[in-house]
């Protein structure tokens, strides 16, 4: 039941509207690591980072069943770092500042330990490093899903890459902006379709943000809402610690139906409804199993009705 992702390891500054971080830890393999390692181990992380990123964070991952066999250490270089303000309504943000810095030759090496890995999530890289991965496992994964972004879908450059990479993953995971964006149509149902029949992935989860999110495979579709919360802190890792959670549970049961796929979304939306209580992984770090039964239970309170239907 091991699950390799691959993402960026960075330091975030992150302004919302109530408060303001300055470098902290970030990025869209440590938000999947945090998510996923609750729910499934091994999970095998590649990324690169310099040699500022702090040791202790790399530990205490380990420490959950974390492999990092598979980071690049490039100790005379800076890590990955973002910074970004958030609005009002917290769905919009603006990016201050991007320093690539180690991520700007990165090329992920997939250790043997991790070729033979049967899920397989392909964090937000360029479709070229995406495909990289595909091409370095030694045998063919049973589930491999990626995300993406509106960058590499509307820049010229990256076009064949993207159509590339798409015809190897089962599940594309992205956003309705981006959905709309990818199939050329508003309608976020018919856009899932043009993919499906089109592109290459079997599943497409479209991420919705404090609306949900919606799994489409074939004929079929389900929708899962977000969990209503009193105060958001911080919504930075929230889709990646969506896909973690998503994806390490498809790990841990094997089971690639749409069933359970289904239920992989609601795993995912309910690591996804921690993150954003704190900024950063902070909320994920100090998880339990007791913290996740019971937001499950919330889940389920939330979507079950009894009905009787009328004559």
């Amino acid at each position: 039941m091991s699950l390799l992702a691959v993402g960026t390891i960075a330091f975030d500054s992150i302004e919302t509207p109530f408060d303001k971080v300055d470098k902290i830890i970030g990025g869209s393999a440590n938000y999947i690591a945090w998510s996923g390692c609750h729910l499934c181990q091994p999970i095998y992380v590649s990324a690169v980072v310099g040699g500022d990123y702090p040791q202790k964070e790399i530990d205490v991952l380990h420490e959950r069943g974390v492999n990092f066999d598979g980071l690049e250490v490039k100790e005379d270089e800076k890590s990955f770092f973002w910074a970004g303000k958030y609005k009002m309504n917290y769905n919009d943000r603006d990016t201050i500042q991007t320093d690539l810095n180690v991520l700007e030759n990165f090329l992920p090496i997939i250790p043997e330990s991790a070729a033979d890995a049967e899920f397989v999530l392909l964090g937000n890289l360029t479709p070229e490093i995406q495909l990289s991965v595909v091409k370095q496992m030694s045998t063919k994964p049973k589930l491999i899903a990626m995300d993406t972004m509106n960058y590499w879908i509307k820049n010229e450059q990256y076009q064949e890459g993207l159509k590339a990479i798409l015809k190897e993953v089962d599940v594309l995971i992205i956003n309705e902006e981006e959905v709309r964006m990818l199939a050329k149509n508003f309608s976020i149902v018919k856009s899932a379709r043009i993919i499906l029949e089109n592109m290459g992935p079997k599943f497409v989860v479209v991420k919705k943000g404090e609306h949900g999110a919606l799994l489409f495979h074939e004929n079929k579709a389900f929708f899962a809402p977000a969990l209503p919360l009193e105060e958001v802190f911080d919504p930075t890792g929230a889709g990646d610690a969506f896909a973690g959670g998503f994806m390490a549970y498809l790990a841990q049961t094997k089971d690639i139906s749409f069933e359970n796929l289904k239920r992989g979304v609601i795993y995912g939306s309910v690591m996804a409804s921690f993150c954003v209580e704190q900024f950063g992984p902070n909320r994920l770090k100090t998880l339990t199993k007791a913290d996740i039964d019971q937001r499950l239970e919330d889940f389920v309170d939330l979507v079950q009705v009894d009905i009787e239907l009328r004559d």
